[in-house]
């Protein structure tokens, strides 16, 4: 390897003024330099716990998906021992792919290049020619998959990570991004729908991901949704926002409730009066002490949407959606389905409809949504546009956070972009750091006081 090529391979780009926390500015060129992309790739997706799958996607031996951590294929596969693997999808003798079909169920992975053969966990157990050719002069303990890192799961969540040096999974999740997992638990156990919802729209990932954090556009952009009744007006509650920020670029943005509004409806409740506000169709499934233990006082009232960062969407739909980067210009949406045990049959039906009517490639809002993304990143590619700043000031220094008796914390306010502030700002904690250690001790820590 040259000189010149181990200098360009240790270089970084310097991303240190690109955000400004203090007046919400920022510079529109991280979504489409392509120098800020390639590093993206190495000290984000590299480094972070990525979704891979849910337990019940893959629940017998030998079965297997795939998924993307950045732009590395992967193989997730059950084993023998009811372990779950993570594994890059890339021969070690040519860098073919040792497997082509999104999801199935298998004994071994077999490269068609060569004919070389993987276990379950990732071994090479088999080459031809290996008397013949190689003259049994190589160890094949030496040559398997390459596996991530670390495997862990969080509630039946499985994350990988290319990172040794990455934390357990829980400490990365910290209590918000636990939270915003629990959400999908909050009214029952769980199971995965068959069938992924997949579309790639020309966009950068970080304007779908900022974008779910956005209770501004919704009036504006998804109008027609609210006109023919698929949205309620009422529900997109602007003046009720909570926002909940947690370590490492968590978040959680939307509507909550205040502690008046939970004594009243937890009254209302218990009196048997009627339940006309807009919240209770969810409230009315967090009153069991055990949910209400789960997602803690502060995330009882919390009805916002969660991202896991640094791609992960936990949807109120049953959904969890992954961003995925294919380039500055493109993202691809995975649209993962759930449905809850024990749902009624008029339950099932009408959760089948949201998810595939609300989101996803024939989704009404993502079709809103997914045009003014494609038009965001096509205005930071032009040769002056790409030189103006964008205004992420909404809210700035005009509300508190709470501090709640339990350790968690929210902003409770109207519409805001203080979670759009707070991914941007550990953005670009994360794109300073050289490794994890430096970003443990130097990332931002959630805020205090005034916001």
């Amino acid at each position: 390897m040259s000189d010149a090529l181990i200098a360009t391979d240790k270089a970084s780009v310097d991303v240190s003024g690109c955000f400004d926390m203090a007046t919400g500015i920022l510079d529109r060129r991280i979504f489409t330099d392509e120098e800020i992309y390639q590093e993206e790739l190495k000290k984000i997706f590299g480094r972070a716990w990525n979704f891979v799958c849910h337990e019940s996607q893959i629940p017998n031996p030998g079965d297997f998906m795939m998924n993307y951590i950045g732009e590395d294929e992967v193989i997730v596969v059950r084993d023998r021992q009811q372990s779950i693997n993570v594994l890059l999808n890339s021969c070690p003798h040519r860098g073919n792919t040792v497997c082509r079909a999104e999801l199935g169920n298998t004994k071994s992975f077999f490269c068609s290049y060569h004919g070389w053969n993987y276990d379950l966990d990732g071994r090479l157990i088999g080459m031809p020619g290996e008397d013949d050719f190689y003259r049994n002069n190589i160890d094949k303990k030496d040559w398997g998959l390459t596996p991530a890192a670390k495997v862990e799961n969080y509630r039946g969540f499985y994350f990988a990570t290319l990172d040794p040096e990455a934390p357990p999974l829980e400490e990365y999740l910290g209590w918000v991004g636990k939270v915003g997992i629990d959400f999908m638990l909050a009214e029952g156990d769980i199971e995965f729908l068959d069938g992924i919802h997949k579309n790639r729209l020309q966009c950068n990932w970080k304007l779908a991901v900022d974008n779910l954090y956005d209770w501004y556009h919704v009036k504006v952009s998804h109008g027609s949704a609210i006109k023919i009744g698929i949205l309620d007006a009422a529900a997109m509650a602007p003046d009720n926002q909570m926002v909940i920020l947690g370590e490492y670029g968590h978040g959680i943005g939307g509507p909550g409730i205040s502690e008046e509004e939970q004594a009243r409806y937890d009254a209302r409740l218990a009196s048997g009066e009627g339940e006309p506000q807009w919240y209770d169709r969810h409230a009315e499934r967090r009153t069991s002490p055990e949910t209400r233990e789960m997602l803690g006082p502060v995330g009882t009232r919390s009805f916002g949407h969660p991202n896991i960062f640094p791609n992960l969407w936990v949807a109120q739909t049953n959904q969890v959606c992954l961003r995925i980067p294919r380039g500055p210009y493109e993202t691809e949406l995975w649209w993962f389905n759930f449905r809850r045990k024990g749902m009624s049959e008029d339950e099932q039906k009408f959760s089948a409809f949201m998810q595939n009517h609300m989101f996803g490639p024939a989704g009404v809002l993502e079709q809103d949504d997914g045009e003014n993304w494609s038009h965001s990143t096509r205005g930071a590619k032009g040769t002056f546009s790409k030189t103006l700043p964008l205004n992420f000031s909404m809210g700035n220094k005009a509300d508190q956070v709470s501090q709640d008796p339990s350790g968690q914390s929210c902003i409770e306010t109207v519409v805001n972009e203080h979670a759009q502030r707070w991914t941007y700002q550990s953005w670009q904690d994360w794109m300073a750091a050289e490794n994890w250690p430096e970003l443990m001790a130097n990332h931002s820590q959630p805020p205090t006081g005034e916001v």
